[in-house]
Formats: structure tokens, C-alpha cells, sequence
């Protein structure tokens, strides 16, 4: 069917001067211009089948009922010479007329909250007038933007091109099956608009004036239409909320919400937002050149990125706050709380920050506690990839559902993983123990260690942390040698922490002058170690990497005296300093065995202990090794997820040049502030040492540590305190922690310094 100035005269008696294509998403649009200075709107639906000729019935039908109740706010069908609204020709297109609206788009005008509040009212206004007609069959209307169906999109998901993008998208589907399908029978239903956007919603003289573009119109649950106009009223706004609560208050004067449609607004709203940026992404692979599909698709990305940073229960709360429905009651009494653990637990297990925080629920790089407040974690190193990884979640969920069961039967989710953890070592390490913490790896690792060189000596590190094992807190100075602390046993042998800040050796040479000491010193032993066990970077001793020619030059003296070399990774391995996968690397030497866990299972109980064929082969004596839950089917698919999701998202590169942003900056820092110390450590496993230069007092500088940290909680950051006098400030973050997580613990960090300098 041809668009032209005689068709159109033919069909609706119009004498037209001109036709202008314009944009449109699905349907072909065009701007007619009569003669006599009238204007209307040209509809085309190509291959327009009988389902969708009965559906564009239906919104004809919608159309006139709306003129009736309130004129002049909407589109008026044109019926043609013949009395019909739609046409087809034998091409099996449909064609529309319908009148032109006036008005200004809503994004072209200046926003007020004058203007918001009438974009609530028109709406509930319009749902009002819509409650009570009838329209059969419209129920069967089955589009991928209609709320009740999103998981349509699901499998759509796929298109979106961006990791970061397409990971909280996967993250906020999950979450509308768990928050918004329990509740669908439980929702009032309605014909709704279904597409209040910025440019179906037209003003003038400041008030909302009219709605064009119907053809998302459905029956589906009322709150549908709030959740969709308060998702496009909040783009480009710094504070969303407060301006979702303006349209919902006037929306709620005039139509009524009920308590269970306003607790899914939060997740309606998320559904929305992703339901645009699945759609934009899909249609952009089949129309590459079509700019108007994505034309919002910046705006939506800026609005992901806030939307997940909002905690749910502060959204939920704001809402019912605002229309005077009863709220959930953020107000936490702490005590109470307190006292309540302290009922069940032993006082051993401590916490964390001078005000503890109950903690709710987390995504990603965001932890949202019980009042509603929305922490950014720069602490917590175990969910590598992000707290509630979607497909952490998706495949965890899965394979439980399938199988869980342990090493004494063959299943390929403990081959493949093992696989593909060990593709990750040099080729001497080439078999592997799994296990269920870094603890029992650590554990293992001695018991390794010891049987194979027939010895019970350990060499540690000073202030070294290896686990919560017997075995581990023996050869855990930072234990043993801590508050309630027994002192090592006397197997265990002390190595003098290599710190190039406040230690004996710095500059260029100092690693390799600690490594000469470290051998004089064992020489100096009656009998030389079964192995020496140490963290590439000394967590639990203040962030401290092992200086620069250390390991290089101690290891292969070990080696020739056949002392087993281990690498601690429990924290630092997995990609998390940057610019190697596992630490060992930063200083080029093969351990013989490395000890793996917190990270590599993104916080479900997983560890490993990776070593050479001969250490494992001397473990074979007869005596079974078992493990009840190392190694099971499901730690294993985990495992491998974390690994292509470290991958696919390219978390260790985020990690490298974050880190080195971060690192530059704190050293920036430390030029202009007499406070810091040092600056140590490497991509996104950071310490800050604060000192007191003037008094030269190891507990002040503690106390100025454990302000910071605090300051910093207060202003919703999360971070700890560690080294010997807890005066170094740790940041070892999610993977994700991107630039502009980055730039608001700088900004809060320096504020912090700010208030302890005189």
C-alpha cells in the first residue's frame, strides 16, 4: 500500500499539501497536512494479521470511549468514506487515521513539580475512566512491553552488548520472578495506556494535556501504568524518588492504590527500565541504522545504574510514605538487635563498626540494610564478581535442582571445573583438592606439605592469617601471637615481615635483602622446614606485598633444600590485583602448592588446593581423601560461573585500572596529608597507613585509622582496619567497583582526613 496524496483523498475526502514520514518503533508513521490547515496522524501496521486487525479494533473502540469521558486529551479515530477505522489492502497492510494532537512533548518542557503532579493526575484520571469498559478479547494481547509479560524478554537478553548493562538487567529479572509473580493474582486489572513515556505524553500552559500512541494498550494489573510513567518521569533526575513520589501522591487523590500494588512498584519500575533496554538492543541487531530504537537507550542505562543503587526498602517506604498508607517500619533498634544475637551467639564472633549495621539485602557492589540505606562495599573481597550475581544465582539454582552429591561419583561438573581452574596455573600445578573454605584448604595444604617432606616445621610470615583450623591458627602469627592468642608452637618458625615502609631494608634492593636474611636465618636451624607458607600480600599485617626480588630470591633456596613452597591466594588470587590472576605471578616464581577459597566460589563455600603431580602422588598412601561438600556438583558449576563471569565482564582488567586509579590517587594524597603513611598494595586489594608523624605513636594512628573507617561507614562506604596496630585502612571491593565508585570513596576519604587534620 502506497502512502499518497490520492489514496488518502480517496479514502477520507481529504484534499492534502503534504505528507512527512516520521519516527516509529513498530508502526510506520506520517504527518498529514490537509489543504484547509487540518492535521492527522497516518498510521501503517505492515503484514498486519487478523489478531492484530482486532486488537487495533479494540483501540479504536478505547479511543472513542475516552473522547466520550474526557475530550480533546486523545487521538480521535477517522473513519473512511466506508465507516471503518481500519483499512487493508492486498498486501496485507492495515492503515489508521486519526486526529492530530497539540501540545508540547513532556520532555521539551520545563519540569516542575507542578507539572508532575499533573501527570498524575491526567493518568489516574484516564485509568479512572478506563475502569469499567469491557473489551473482549483484549486479555489474549500478548506484546513483550506489557509488565505481566516481561519475561518475554528474557530470552533477549542476550542481544544487549555491554556486560555491565546486561548483568543488572539478568540481576533485576530474577529478582521480578521472586517479587512481582507471587503477587499477580493478587492485583486489580484494568485497560491501561501502558507507554506514558516522554513523548506519548504532551503538555501545555505547564499541565499535562494529552496521551498519544496506543498501541501498547492492554489489560494487565493497574499499577502497571504508574510503575511505567514514573520510570520515564525519573530519567535524568538526581533524585528519583522524590520525584516518582509527586506523580504517585496526585495519582493516588484521584485513584486510589492499594498497599500490595505500591510494595511492587520498586520492581515494576526495574522491570520497565529493563524492558527498554532489552527491546532497544534486540531491535538495533535487526535494524542497526534505525536510531530512533535507541534513542532512549542512554537515559535508561544512567537510570539502571541509579535504580540499583537505591535501596528496595527506601523506595517502598518513600512510596507508601507519600500517599499515607502504613509504611514497613524502618526505624531499627540496634540494642534490641544486638542483644538478640548476643542471646544465641558467642560474644567471640565480632562486629563490625562502632554503630553495627543490619544488613537487608546486596547486589553487586551495593549492600542495602533493614533502614534503608544503601552502602557502596569496598571491603568485602569474598563476592568476586558481586554480591547476588544473576548467574551465580541461575546456576547455583539449577544444578541443585539436579544433582548434589560428592567426589565418589563421576559427574562432569567436577571434571569441568577442574579443568578450568587448572588451565588458570603454570602446567606444573596440574591437580587439585577441593575443599569447602580457604580454611580447610589451608589446612590441607600443610597436611600436604608435611607428609610429603616427612617434616612437622612450618616457616610463616609474621602477622600471617591462614585460617580457622587448629592447624591454621598454629601457623597464624596474627593469631596465636594476637589478643587470646597462645603464642605459635614451637614447630612453627617466624619469618620477619618484609615491610619496605617501617622495616629495616627499602628502595630497590629491599626484597632481595630481606630474602638474604630470611636464609641466613633458616640456616641457622637444626633442621630446615617442611614448607614456608605466605600471602603474596600480608592481609592481616597491614596490606604489605612482599617487596619486589623477595620471592625470587628466597624460593629457590627453598627449592634446593626441599622445603615445599606455598602460595596463599585466599584473598588476593582470582584476577583481584590486576594485572596478574594469581600473586605468585607479580614476582615469577611456581609455588608448589597454592591454597584458593573465599573468592572463587563469589561467597558460596568453596576452596581448593592446587599442586604439582609428585606432592599429590606422596599423598596417596592408602588413606582416602574426603571431603563431604568439597568438590559437589554445585560448588563446581558455581566455581566454573564465577570463572567465565570474570571472564565475559573482563573483571580483572576493571580490576587493574581501577585499582591503579585508586592506587595514584591515595598517593596523591599522601604528598599533601601528614596523616598517610603508605600507600600499598595492587588493582583492587588496597591499604592506606595512617600515622602520627608528630608523636610517633602506633595507637593514635590506630585511632585515626578506626575514625576513617567509621566516617566512611557513616557516609554509607564500607571498609576495615587491619596491621598490627589497626592502622591501616583495607579496601578489597567486588570486582565491579567501577570509576564512579571509585571517585565517591576518594571524595569521602579525603572529607574523613579533612575533620582529623588540626
Amino acid at each position: 500500500m502506497r502512502v499518497n496524496n490520492e489514496y488518502i483523498k480517496q479514502h477520507f475526502n481529504i484534499e492534502v499539501q503534504s505528507v512527512k514520514k516520521l519516527h516509529g518503533y513498530e508502526t510506520l508513521n506520517y504527518l498529514v497536512k490537509s489543504k484547509c490547515g487540518e492535521r492527522f496522524i497516518l498510521k501503517k501496521h505492515t503484514n498486519a494479521d487478523k489478531a492484530t486487525l482486532h486488537f487495533l479494533e479494540l483501540e479504536s473502540k478505547t479511543l472513542l470511549h475516552l473522547q466520550k469521558h474526557l475530550p480533546n486529551n486523545f487521538p480521535v479515530p477517522i473513519a473512511s468514506m466506508q465507516g471503518n477505522f481500519i483499512l487493508k489492502d492486498t498486501n496485507g497492510d492495515g492503515l489508521r487515521l486519526l486526529s492530530f494532537l497539540e501540545g508540547n512533548f513532556f520532555n521539551e518542557v520545563s519540569q516542575t513539580t507542578e507539572l508532575y503532579a499533573s501527570l498524575g493526575k491526567f493518568l489516574a484520571s484516564t485509568d479512572k475512566a478506563l475502569l469499567n469498559l469491557d473489551l473482549f478479547g483484549l486479555s489474549a494481547k500478548e506484546i513483550n512491553w506489557d509488565l505481566q509479560h516481561f519475561l518475554k524478554n528474557e530470552i533477549l537478553i542476550s542481544h544487549i552488548k555491554n556486560p555491565a548493562v546486561k548483568k543488572i538487567v539478568s540481576y533485576f529479572t530474577a529478582c521480578y520472578k521472586r517479587e512481582v509473580l507471587p503477587f499477580q493474582y493478587q492485583l486489580r486489572k484494568s485497560i491501561i495506556h501502558s507507554d506514558a513515556n516522554e513523548q506519548n505524553i504532551l503538555v501545555e500552559n505547564g499541565e499535562v494535556s494529552g496521551m498519544i500512541d496506543f498501541g501498547d494498550f492492554c489489560y494487565a494489573p493497574l499499577i502497571n501504568e504508574l510503575a511505567i510513567a514514573i520510570t520515564y518521569a525519573m530519567q535524568d533526575k538526581k533524585t528519583p524518588i522524590e520525584w516518582a513520589c509527586i506523580v504517585i501522591k496526585a495519582y493516588h487523590e484521584i485513584l486510589p492504590l492499594q498497599k500490595v500494588e505500591v510494595k511492587l512498584l520498586y520492581w515494576l519500575v526495574a522491570a520497565r527500565i529493563c524492558t527498554s533496554l532489552i527491546n532497544s538492543a534486540y531491535t538495533a541487531s535487526l535494524q542497526p541504522k534505525n536510531e530512533y530504537v535507541s534513542s532512549s537507550e542512554a537515559a535508561m542505562v544512567i537510570l539502571l545504574n541509579k535504580w540499583i543503587k537505591i535501596n528496595p526498602e527506601f523506595a517502598t517506604e518513600s512510596f507508601l510514605n507519600t500517599i499515607g498508607l502504613e509504611t514497613n517500619n524502618l526505624n531499627i533498634n540496634i540494642e534490641a538487635e544486638k542483644n538478640r544475637r548476643d542471646t544465641y551467639l558467642s560474644k567471640a564472633y565480632s562486629l563490625s563498626y562502632s554503630r553495627p549495621i543490619k544488613m537487608k539485602s546486596a547486589a553487586f557492589q551495593y549492600m542495602y540494610d533493614a533502614t534503608g540505606n544503601t552502602f557502596l562495599d569496598a571491603y568485602n573481597n569474598i563476592p568476586l564478581v558481586g554480591h547476588a550475581h544473576p548467574a551465580i544465582t541461575e546456576a547455583a539454582q539449577k544444578q541443585i535442582s539436579l544433582l548434589n552429591t560428592n567426589t565418589r561419583y563421576i559427574y562432569d561438573a567436577l571434571h569441568e571445573y577442574a579443568e578450568n581452574l587448572l588451565s588458570k596455573f603454570p602446567p606444573q600445578l596440574n591437580k587439585v583438592f577441593f575443599v569447602n573454605s580457604g580454611s580447610a584448604a589451608s589446612d590441607l595444604a600443610i597436611r600436604l606439605a608435611t607428609n610429603y617432606a616427612q617434616k612437622s616445621q612450618i616457616a610463616v610470615m609474621e602477622h600471617g592469617y591462614h585460617g580457622n583450623t587448629s592447624i591454621g591458627i598454629n601457623i597464624s602469627a596474627y593469631k596465636a601471637e594476637g589478643k587470646g592468642g597462645k603464642g605459635l608452637p614451637t614447630n612453627v618458625i617466624k619469618i620477619p615481615i618484609p615491610d619496605t615502609f617501617k622495616g629495616k631494608y627499602t628502595g630497590v634492593a629491599a626484597g632481595e635483602n630481606y630474602a638474604k636474611d630470611t636464609i641466613e636465618f633458616l640456616k641457622e636451624k637444626e633442621t630446615m622446614p617442611a614448607a614456608f607458607i605466605a600471602e603474596p600480600i600480608i592481609g592481616c599485617g597491614g596490606q604489605v606485598p612482599l617487596p619486589t626480588g623477595f620471592l625470587s630470591t628466597l624460593y629457590p633456596f627453598l627449592k634446593a633444600n626441599n622445603i615445599v613452597c606455598i602460595s596463599d591466594e585466599v584473598q588476593v588470587g582470582m584476577g583481584r590485583l590486576g594485572n596478574v590472576f594469581w600473586g605468585f605471578e607479580q614476582h615469577h616464581v611456581v609455588p608448589d602448592i597454592v591454597v584458593a577459597g573465599k573468592p572463587i566460589g563469589n561467597g558460596h563455600p568453596l576452596g581448593a588446593v592446587v599442586c604439582t603431580e609428585e606432592i599429590a602422588q606422596s599423598f596417596e598412601n592408602g588413606m582416602e581423601f574426603f571431603s563431604s561438600f568439597g568438590g559437589n556438583p554445585v560448588s563446581c558449576v558455581i566455581g566454573n560461573t564465577v570463572l567465565k563471569v570474570l571472564e565475559e565482564e573482563a573483571l580483572q582488567q576493571n580490576a587493574k585500572e581501577n585499582g591503579n586509579y585508586l592506587l595514584n590517587a591515595f598517593k596523591a594524597m599522601d604528598k599533601d596529608d601528614s596523616l598517610i603513611g603508605d600507600v600499598r598494595g595492587s588493582g583492587l586489594f588496597l591499604g592506606v597507613e595512617l600515622v602520627d608523624e608528630e608523636n610517633n605513636r602506633n595507637a593514635k594512628a590506630g585511632e585515626y585509622a578506626a575514625f576513617i573507617k567509621n566516617y566512611l561507614r557513616e557516609n554509607f562506604i564500607l571498609s576495615s582496619t587491619d596491621g598490627p596496630y589497626d592502622s591501616v585502612i583495607k579496601f578489597k571491593p567486588p570486582l565491579c567497583f567501577n570509576r564512579s565508585n571509585a571517585d565517591l570513596l576518594l571524595e569521602q576519604f579525603k572529607k574523613g582526613l579533612k575533620k582529623l587534620s588540626p
